[in-house]
């Protein structure tokens, strides 16, 4: 079969052979995965960095029927705990990791002349660091090649990346592509309009394992009800073994319904599909830096992998693609790379191991420095690194293809069995919460149940765990349920959590973030326990995670990471109390009650009184700073007024003065004022500036000129009373008083308090702040 690969191909191989690198952009379907490794391997070997197992299987398989090549010989695969080659293997199709690794036992490649990066657009953590160390290599030895591929990318950003290598563009010649857009259609409607819409294969994008199923539940109800099922059901996710992925792409003369993940979007070719349904939905690793947590989210897909779920149903002839949104909803452009927005550590600890410091190392896009610093602290805190550097221990964590934490359960179990079926588990993410609606037994550990009984674990699972325990050098056949709990701790030293009161479900991780244990976890009684599954709360203030997986700790297991002693001010008592307390992160262990630290006991008082409103007295003080100009705020007063006081009722802001600025206050601003009969006027300091004394107008006989005060020589306010207390008249100028507003006063007054003096004359009258003498008018 011709492909639109193929015309180009002499070209391709011509470009490589010049300029030792090369970007390919060909359209889906033109076969450049196919096509162009075994056209570049007459120059030597070829290795092709593919993204999915599934995908480097059936595509060397391809190769071998188009190019009657044998498997194993002339073209094989490497990937994890599985490989088909030898030492004739011309193309040799090796995932992510197995790259990585190669090219740290061997940092120039030598077995191989021409490394291809395939479906680059992909953009996974490890493609980006495969492309970053293969950079390397091609720089360091003079004869190896670099290829990148995809049918969807900025070319011109790869081919800067490679030191402006040339691009070579292909065109795809798709078939006719009928798009419909169905947002209120079921599942089963979906399925049903494509199967009448032709007689081919039809390919299904759901974003996840446990959606595939429920579709598939869906659609054999729904074909119960009128029938024979018209057709097969297959399913295509990660979480199945090789065989079963296998057989989902096979060729079949009868009709299929597959399910798929976006497995399916790229390079992995299902064999007679002329149609498309599309959830438009994806499962997506997102690290969340606050709860230092992976969390798997169900998003949109973005437009370039629509269009590449699309392409899949024009290959063979006219194709339908159904996709279950709105043709008005917008689609981000591009998907977003995997090195933003997942857990680092693994790629870091890869770095270091091949000889790279991670803050310079040449990343295609560079991680942001807060991701890389909290890669490295997790690597840190699980031994594998110290001072930048690998450890023994890191050695041996990175000979394990498994991410740092599940390899360090397996070194720290000695690779007992029950540990290497766990992490097995977890790698080939086969661990199936229960329904938050079903109850799951009450059990110490949800790994530990999940692994039990062995024999209903799936085939591959149990072959994987067979692989690990040889990787470990495991000698132990078993391990005790305490010795498994304890040896996931030292996987996921920054996953405990401690539950807020016994028996809540409510818990407070060691990042110092809520989350709430959910009722598909078994694990109840447990006050302290580890988060192995954690899903994102809900957006919105407020929000917690959910822990959908957890594992009892032994409390005497967990060593402070700090001892603080910290003090706190007891409003109810009035008084400072201090503790010693040990915490792992941001959970509490421990506390003892101590004697507090008198510098931080004089400042929480001090804090405490400044929370409160101020006393009257106080206020006044405050006032007459200000009046007198006299530059001290609050806060320093009660600094100072705080010292040597163990309460808070012990404060008063006059302590806070010193001597020489008391003595200006008292001057500027005094708390009182001579008034003619003898006595001492209280001065009242308002708000606005002004300043008021309330004085019985007896009091102020032949006081002709208003006091004044202060800076400013500001006047007083008089307000001057009656003899039953109450203000008659307010004034800041007497002398106007006393001759216009004075004789209506007396006039109204005498008759109703004639004890009280009013005489005709107030300049000559004797002030006083008694009752008249007898006689006296």
């Amino acid at each position: 079969m011709i492909l639109p690969i193929d015309p180009f191909l002499p070209r391709i191989v011509e470009t490589v052979r010049r300029h030792r690198a090369a970007v390919v952009t060909a359209a889906p379907g033109a076969g450049k995965t196919t096509r162009v490794p075994p056209a570049l391997a007459v120059d030597g070997p070829v290795i092709v960095l593919q993204p999915r197992r599934v995908a480097a299987r059936s595509l060397a398989k391809r190769i071998a029927l188009e190019r009657n090549w044998t498997i194993g010989r002339e073209v094989g695969w490497h990937v994890r705990f599985e490989r088909q080659f030898g030492s004739q293997t011309q193309v040799l199709f090796a995932t992510e990791g197995i790259l990585t690794a190669r090219l740290q036992q061997d940092p120039l490649l030598s077995d191989f002349t021409t490394i291809v990066v395939d479906e680059f657009h992909e953009r996974s953590i490890h493609a980006d660091l495969g492309l970053a160390l293969a950079r390397q290599a091609r720089r360091a030895r003079q004869d190896l090649r670099l290829v990148v591929m995809s049918a969807t990318l900025d070319a011109n950003a790869v081919a800067t990346y490679l030191d402006g290598c040339p691009i070579v563009e292909v065109p795809g010649t798709l078939h006719p592509l009928d798009v419909r857009y169905m947002p209120e259609a079921s599942f089963p409607e979906a399925v049903d309009v494509c199967m009448r819409a032709n007689d081919g294969q039809i390919l299904c994008f759901l974003p996840g394992a446990a959606e595939i199923a429920r579709a598939g539940r869906d659609l054999r109800t729904a074909w119960n009800r009128s029938g024979d099922p018209p057709a097969e059901i297959a399913e295509l996710h990660g979480s199945l073994d090789g065989a079963a992925q296998d057989r989902a792409i096979e060729t079949t003369t009868a009709r299929r319904v597959i399910l798929a993940t976006n497995i399916a979007e790229t390079s992995l070719t299902v064999p007679g599909v002329r149609a498309v349904v599309d959830a438009g939905l994806q499962k997506v690793a997102r690290y969340d830096p606050d709860r230092a947590v992976d969390s798997l989210v169900t998003e949109r897909i973005p437009q370039d992998a629509a269009d590449q779920r699309a392409g899949r149903a024009a290959r063979i002839g006219p194709g339908l693609v159904v996709r279950l949104w709105s043709e008005s909803d917008r689609l981000r452009r591009h998907r977003e790379p995997e090195i933003h927005r997942v857990d680092l550590s693994g790629a870091l600890l890869d770095v270091i191991a091949w000889g790279g410091d991670p803050h310079s190392f040449e990343w295609f896009e560079s991680p942001s420095s807060d991701r890389i610093a909290a890669g490295l602290d997790l690597l840190d805190r699980l031994g594998a690194i110290a001072g930048g550097r690998l450890t023994d221990r890191g050695e041996r964590i990175r000979r394990v293809p498994l991410h740092p934490r599940l390899s360090v359960i397996l070194l720290a179990a000695a690779g007992a069995r029950e540990a290497a079926l766990a992490c097995a588990v977890l790698s080939e993410r086969q661990f199936h919460a229960a329904s938050p609606s079903a109850t799951r037994p009450t059990t110490t550990s949800d790994l530990l149940s999940a692994i039990e009984p062995e024999r209903e674990l799936p085939p591959h699972v149990r072959s994987v765990a067979d692989v690990l325990q040889r990787l470990a050098g495991g000698t132990k056949q078993s391990i005790d349920e305490r010795s498994f709990r304890r040896a996931l701790l030292d996987g996921y030293p920054d996953r405990v959590a401690r539950r807020r009161a016994p028996g809540t479900p409510r818990v407070l991780l060691a990042s110092g973030h809520g989350a709430v244990v959910g009722p598909e976890s078994g694990v109840r009684d447990s006050e302290f326990l580890l988060a192995l599954d954690v899903t994102a709360g809900k957006r919105g203030e407020g929000s917690e995670a959910r822990i959908r997986m957890a594992s009892a700790i032994d409390r005497e297991w967990l060593e402070p990471t700090a001892t603080r002693v910290e003090c706190q001010y007891d409003a109810a008592a009035d008084a400072v109390r201090a503790a010693s307390r040990d915490y792992y992160e941001a959970i509490l262990l421990s506390e003892r009650a101590v004697a507090p630290d008198p510098d931080e006991s004089r400042r929480l008082i001090a804090e405490a009184y400044r929370a409160r409103p101020l006393n009257a007295e106080d206020e006044q003080l405050m006032r007459r700073l200000r009046f007198a100009r006299i530059d001290i705020d609050l806060h320093t007063i009660v600094d100072r007024a705080s010292e040597g006081c163990r309460s808070v009722r012990e404060i008063s802001l006059a302590r806070g003065l010193s001597a020489d600025e008391q003595r200006k206050l008292d001057r500027l601003a005094p708390p009182t004022i001579g008034v003619p009969s003898g006595r001492a006027a209280r001065l009242e300091y308002q708000d606005d500036g002004s300043v008021v004394a309330a004085v019985k107008l007896q009091e102020l006989f032949g006081l002709a000129d208003t006091p004044r005060i202060g800076p400013k020589r500001t006047a007083i306010v008089m307000s001057l009373l009656a003899p039953n207390g109450r203000p008659v008249q307010t004034t800041r100028d007497l002398r106007s008083f006393w001759q216009r507003t004075y004789p209506e006063v007396r006039k109204e007054l005498r008759g109703r308090y004639p004890k009280h003096p009013w005489p005709e004359d107030p300049w000559t009258a004797p002030p006083t702040a008694r009752t008249a003498r007898r006689g006296v008018k």
